[in-house]
Parts: structure tokens; C-alpha cells; sequence
């Protein structure tokens, strides 16, 4: 008795340490966190993954001045600013950490006393609608936002589900309390942008309409369904557009006051109401990309009563599920960075279809998801390096989904290509390469996407055979671009060649050899860019010899986009190996990587890119843009795994910090996010589409992956410390492990790695 007794708890032991127990761990989310300078994240509340994004707008820079684009609009991609000390209102579209931006659509501000439809300015706020507020009346969690506007003594809370917004602004006993719509508000604004809006008063609680813009994305129309709690006493707009000549016969009405039904460029609504000392007004505000009908049907089922707090707690727990998906023990400071930067990967790409399934596509028809999750924002340049490959692990069929989005996106696109930078049924076309490959091609090799394969090889090849796009045709021809025809000729042709290895794994494993070597030998087209004379890749003119005046510091003119030749030298990602041999050998090549770390960049090199600051570069090295995200880890390859630990570590502790300047650059979506989370664990998949993790140096002391498989895999380290940051043995599912990789089957069939770590090399 007493040993059946033993076994059976025993057993029950066992079982309860081998299930997840979910923790607190939105408590260590911070969206706070790069709000100030580089960072370009936005405060507000958002679901994961969400279709709406409600946030503050700090200011209403325009994208340009006097016909000329105005540099100040580049620290309002996400429409926060943290040093500023006033927010303009709550608009519901946002992109987290761009360089580049667009959204900020139906901008909403709660107001009382004197209607005022003009926004006003940051050193004059009182001429306006905007408010001043400070920070210690400022609460920013997962999925809520809260702030006193100190102007008007007003609370704003925010919270968030995948398709609605909710407001609740809490006001002071008054008869002119307002609250004011304004459709010509956006982020990268300018005067043309707004193409049309539209507002239809169904009744004295329910508004609904749609809003068209013409910026970063050419085509782009979002509809929407407005819920108030209670019903106001009047309503009204102004249209703002002094160059609208024909007006047609509408102008038999009197559209500014109580009129139902109102178009136009440049609208501002308001709606008026009586209010009591403390008295809760709500706002239930709900997006589609198809129509109003879809909309309101977006709010019936996402939001059907006006509990706040219930919906904050239903978004907050869903945020907490997702973070529970890894599991960490490491300092308080580690644990906020930590799960910040993992609220940041699960943000963006977002959901872009209704409750019913129904989407936008490329084509502007309206389309049906069967099967699949339709997603949007893929900010490709920056992800495929680190957030997709993250999400093969704890995002599978998210992930899975975001491949069927891209491959429905090729056959919705007249060219018949891949998404580069695509948002909102539109391509913006931004950056280099075709790294949509890289994400279809990981997802296949890993078993994440399980649709049909040689659609997506078909896509990919097709994709990477566009002969007018880019240079493509000139990489083909001659194996590199020439400079004469493209600015960023040596980034492209270092880029495709990457991809170009991509798609060669994927047709390895579907047996097609034609392609495989077609795509193989085009990976190798980086060796053309490399001048063996400077150690550099350069640029090559078409006549085959190497672009004169060469500046390997220098990020403009010298066919690199977003960096220099210091940091794109070591873009070869496929073959380290390769490059290792090419560049001198192992000793040579580490040499090499100790003088980018090392060397000082003067001011010069900062005046001719606003991507890249010293606030996210350690020597050379240049953390806050993504080209050299791999590079740390390449002393693997030159068999000086102990400077890429230290290294790795540095980077952790320098350009990761809990505070609202603790990004060094621009998050880009969550890849600089992603970056931390691979890196504190202890490994990073230097190659996506390839099997192996270069091994780093964690920084957590424990972490358990929740894999979507049902099975765990565990990061386990011995003697962890801040001077302890180099690997002395490690120990795979308790045998040595003596390679620098860890393969990405060995994680998800479940186990155990256990770093020993020492502050001696």
C-alpha cells in the first residue's frame, strides 16, 4: 500500500509540473517602452494582433512643407512622441515601430466648454481641441491606456478587442461636453491625402462611415461603425476643404448642423452632450475593410454591452495567454524587457478580415477567407530575419495563416508577385528584396505551413523572375545589378541572393532539381559584389568593374539602402562558410568582426540617414536597423564562439532597456523585439529556411517554450550572472553538446538545453 501510495504522487506530482500554469506576466509589459526617440512603438491599447491599434497623437506633423518633405514627421510613425506634453486625441490605426508610416485614422477627442474644431499646437493648446497631460497621470498596460487631459479634466481610458475599440472618458459636470470626430486627422499626413470620407447619422447613439487615402498604401479604404453609450443632444461637422469647387445641389441643405448624411475631403464631426460630475460616456468604435454593414456586425459580435472593465480584463487575459507561451525566470529588469519585447512580436502582422470572414483584397474586391486567418502589415525587409522564425515556434498557425495571406496576395496581384511591404490590400513597395520567399520557405521546411507546396514554390519562383522589378532582370543576366541602374545595387543583389538560397531549400525538398539549381547558383551571386582588393562588397558598374570613390562608412550613394558596406560585408547569411574562406580565413574574418565592434563612426555618418542614430550602435555595428542583425553570431564560424557571447550579451544589456528610450532603433514590427527574445534564450536562427540556431549566450536564467505541438522545450542555465556571460560546456537532453547550433526539430520534439555559463572564456 504505502508504495502504490509513493507511485501515485508520484504521478500526480509529475503531471502537475509537466502541465502550464499560467502565470501574471502582463504585469511586465511596459508599451511605454521605446515611445521616446527610436523606438516609433505607440502606447496604446491593442489585442493581439489586432485590427485596431488605439493610441494617442502627440502632434499633427505634416509630411511635408512647402511641397518638401519635412523630417520632423519621422518620430510621428507611431503618432507618440514621449517628450511630447500634449495629445491632440485617440485616433484607431497604428503601426508599431516603422520608419515609415501611414494610418492614424478617426482620430477621437473628448472635450467641454467652447466647441473648438481646430486641433491647436503644442506650445498653444488652449487655441484648439488638443490638451495637455503629464506622464504621472498616464497609465500604459497590455490592452489599456489610460491619461488625464489636464485641459478639460477629462479621463480617457482605451482598451481593445481584434476589430472594436472602446473609449470611456469620465467628465466633469457640464452642458458642453463634446465629442469630436475628426476624419481629416492621419499619421504621414498631407494635404491631398484624405481622397474621401463619408458619415451617415443612423441615429442619435449609432454613426457609421468610411474613409479613403492615398499614402504609403496607394488604395486604401477603411469603413467603420461608431457606438455611443448614450444619446446626444447634438451633432454637427465642418468641412475644412477650400478647394472643393463643385459642391452640386446638396447645397440646398444646411449640412453643418443635425444633418445625417455628410461627404467630403477634410470633415471634422462633433457630438454634444450633457454631462454629470464623474459620468462615464462610452464608445464602442469598430473597423472593416469591407463595409459598414461589416462593421456594425464587427461590433454585435466582439462587443455586445458596455462593460469596460470587462473587456479590459478579457483583452488583458487573452494578452496574458500569449505571453505564457514562453516562461522565464530572470531579474525583474530582464522580465519587463523580456515580455515587452514579446508584447511587441505579437502586435503586427494584423487581422485584416471580419467576423464573417470576408477581406479587401490586392484587387479591391471583396474576398472570402476559407480555411485561414486573412492577415495584413508585413513589414517583410524587417521580419523574416527574426519575427516569423519566432513564430514558427510559439505562433505556428498564425504563422501558417500569414503564409496562405501572402500567397492569396499573389493571386490577387496583376504582377503576379509576393507581398514586399504590404498593408491594407495594397504592396507600398518599400525596401529590397522578395524576402516573402524566405518567410514561405521557413514556414514549409519547419511544418508550420501545410497548404499546397508547389503553389508556394510557384509563387516564390515567380516572384523571383520578375525581370522588371528592381533590377531583377540585370541580377539575373549578369549576377549582380549595376550601379548605374539602382541606388541600393549591392543590398538587392546581397538580398536576393539570400532568397534566392530560400527558394532552392524549398524546391530541394519538393524533389524539383531544375529549379534547385537554377535558384543555388543564383545564391552564390554575392561573390560578384565582393572586391577581394578592399575586402568589401562593393558596387560594380555594368562593364564589370568596381564603382570608383568607394566609402565603406559611408550609408549614401554607394548602393546600400538603410547601411553601410561595413555592415552589409557580412550580409551572407546562407554561407558563412563562404564568406569566412573569401574574406581570409577564420582569423582574418574575426579580425574584421572585432574592428566593426570596435571602430568610432564620426558625425558624418549619422547627418545621411534618419534610420539609424547612435543611440542604437555599439563601434560600427549598427543594432538599430536590421542588415547586421546576424552578425554577432558569425565569430561561430570563425571558431571564436566566445566574443559572439559577449557580444550577444552587450547588445542585450546596451540597446534594451526598461524605460521609454530603451530602444536603440525603430522596432520595425516586432524584429528588433524578436531579435531580444532568440538572443536571451541563447540561440538565433541566423538563416531562415535553414534547419540550425546559432548558439549565443542567454540571458534569462530559465525559460520554458510552450510549444504549440503540446510538448516543452526548456532553457535551463548554471552559474548565470552579469559577468558571467561565456558558455563553458553545454548539455542537450543531458548529453554534451559540443556544436555551436541546435536544430529547429530538436526544439520542437520537446527537451531540455542547459547552458553551464562562466566569466571565463
Amino acid at each position: 500500500m504505502k508504495t502504490l501510495f509513493s507511485t501515485l504522487v508520484c504521478f500526480f506530482s509529475l503531471s502537475f509540473f509537466a502541465q502550464k500554469s499560467d502565470q501574471n506576466l502582463k504585469q511586465y509589459v511596459k508599451p511605454i517602452i521605446g515611445t521616446q526617440r527610436m523606438g516609433h512603438v505607440y502606447p496604446g491599447a491593442t489585442a493581439p494582433f489586432g485590427m485596431v491599434q488605439l493610441s494617442p497623437d502627440t502632434d499633427t506633423i505634416p509630411y511635408s512643407v512647402n511641397g518638401k518633405y519635412n523630417p520632423d514627421v519621422y518620430k510621428y510613425c507611431a503618432g507618440y512622441q514621449y517628450d511630447d506634453k500634449t495629445i491632440v486625441g485617440f485616433s484607431h490605426t497604428h503601426f508599431s515601430g516603422t520608419g515609415h508610416s501611414d494610418l492614424g485614422d478617426f482620430l477621437i477627442m473628448p472635450t467641454t466648454g467652447k466647441l473648438q474644431l481646430n486641433p491647436g499646437t503644442a506650445d498653444k493648446p488652449e487655441n484648439g481641441f488638443r490638451s495637455a497631460f503629464s506622464h504621472a497621470n498616464e497609465t500604459a498596460q497590455a490592452g489599456y491606456y489610460k491619461v488625464k487631459l489636464d485641459d478639460n479634466n477629462i479621463i480617457a481610458e482605451l482598451t481593445a478587442t481584434t476589430r472594436v475599440g472602446m473609449h470611456q472618458y469620465t467628465f466633469p459636470k457640464s452642458d458642453e461636453a463634446h465629442i469630436i470626430l475628426d476624419l481629416m486627422a492621419g499619421i504621414y499626413n498631407y494635404d491631398e491625402k484624405n481622397v474621401w470620407t463619408y458619415v451617415r447619422v443612423v441615429n442619435d447613439t449609432l454613426v457609421t462611415g468610411y474613409k479613403q487615402t492615398s499614402g504609403w498604401a496607394r488604395t486604401r479604404t477603411v469603413y467603420f461603425a461608431m457606438s455611443f453609450s448614450k444619446p446626444f443632444k447634438n451633432y454637427g461637422q465642418k468641412n475644412f476643404d477650400e478647394k472643393q469647387v463643385y459642391r452640386g445641389f446638396w447645397r440646398k441643405f444646411n449640412q453643418e448642423d443635425n444633418f445625417p448624411e455628410i461627404a467630403g475631403k477634410k470633415i471634422r464631426m462633433y457630438f454634444d452632450f450633457d454631462t454629470e460630475e464623474n459620468e462615464k460616456v462610452k464608445i464602442k468604435f469598430s473597423l472593416s475593410p469591407v463595409s459598414q454593414k461589416n462593421a456594425i456586425a464587427n461590433m454585435k459580435s466582439e462587443i455586445s454591452h458596455w462593460d469596460f472593465e470587462k473587456v479590459k480584463e478579457q483583452t488583458q487575459e487573452n494578452w496574458n495567454k500569449e505571453l505564457n507561451k514562453i516562461q522565464v525566470e530572470a531579474t525583474l529588469e530582464d522580465k519587463i524587457n523580456f515580455y515587452t519585447a514579446m508584447y511587441h512580436t505579437f502586435i503586427t502582422p494584423t487581422v485584416y478580415e471580419d467576423i464573417n470572414g470576408e477581406y479587401k483584397g490586392l484587387d479591391q474586391d471583396i474576398h472570402q477567407a476559407d480555411g485561414f486567418t486573412n492577415y495584413t502589415t508585413f513589414s517583410l525587409w524587417d521580419t523574416y530575419r527574426t519575427l516569423h522564425p519566432l513564430f514558427n515556434l510559439v505562433q505556428t498557425k498564425r504563422n501558417a495563416d500569414m503564409v496562405q495571406s501572402m500567397i492569396e496576395h499573389y493571386n490577387q496581384s496583376s504582377l503576379q508577385m509576393l507581398p514586399i511591404w504590404s498593408h491594407y490590400a495594397n504592396d507600398n513597395w518599400c525596401m529590397s528584396g522578395y524576402h516573402s520567399v524566405s518567410v514561405i520557405a521557413d514556414a514549409i521546411l519547419k511544418g508550420t505551413y501545410k497548404g499546397d507546396f508547389n503553389k508556394a514554390l510557384e509563387a516564390c519562383v515567380t516572384t523571383a523572375r520578375k525581370r522588371n522589378y528592381e533590377g531583377i532582370g540585370e541580377y539575373i543576366d549578369k549576377g549582380y545589378i549595376p550601379a548605374e541602374k539602382s541606388g541600393i545595387s549591392v543590398s538587392n543583389t546581397l538580398e536576393y541572393a539570400y532568397d534566392d538560397w530560400a527558394i532552392a531549400q524549398l524546391a530541394k525538398k519538393l524533389n524539383r532539381k531544375d529549379i534547385y539549381e537554377e535558384f543555388i547558383n543564383r545564391s552564390n551571386n554575392w561573390k560578384n559584389n565582393y572586391n577581394k582588393a578592399s575586402g568589401f562588397m562593393e558596387p560594380k558598374l555594368a562593364n564589370g568593374t568596381f564603382k570608383p570613390n568607394f566609402d565603406a562608412y559611408s550609408t549614401h550613394g554607394q548602393g546600400f539602402i538603410e547601411g553601410n558596406s561595413w555592415n552589409y560585408s557580412f550580409f551572407v547569411p546562407h554561407n558563412p562558410t563562404a564568406l569566412v574562406e573569401i574574406m581570409g580565413g577564420k582569423k582574418q574574418f574575426a579580425k574584421k568582426l572585432d574592428t566593426l565592434f570596435n571602430m568610432h563612426l564620426s558625425d558624418d555618418f549619422f547627418a545621411e540617414t534618419e534610420d539609424i542614430t547612435r543611440d542604437g550602435i555599439i563601434g560600427g555595428y549598427v543594432h538599430g536597423n536590421e542588415p547586421a542583425h546576424h552578425v554577432a553570431y558569425l565569430y561561430n564560424w570563425a571558431d571564436q564562439p566566445w566574443k559572439t557571447q559577449e557580444k550577444v550579451r552587450q547588445i542585450l544589456k546596451m540597446q534594451y532597456k526598461p524605460t521609454p528610450d530603451g530602444l536603440g532603433g525603430n522596432d520595425d514590427c516586432g524584429q528588433m523585439s524578436a531579435w531580444y527574445l532568440f538572443s536571451a534564450m541563447g540561440f538565433y536562427p541566423v538563416a531562415p529556411a535553414s534547419e540550425e540556431y546559432a548558439i549565443g549566450s542567454p540571458l534569462v536564467n530559465n525559460a520554458v517554450i510552450h510549444l504549440e505541438n503540446g510538448k516543452t522545450f526548456t532553457i535551463e542555465t548554471q552559474n548565470q550572472g552579469d559577468k558571467n556571460v561565456y558558455v563553458k560546456s553545454i548539455l542537450l537532453n543531458g548529453k554534451p553538446l559540443k556544436r555551436y547550433f541546435i536544430t529547429h526539430d530538436e526544439i520542437i520534439k520537446g527537451g531540455k538545453i542547459v547552458f553551464v555559463m562562466s566569466a571565463k572564456k
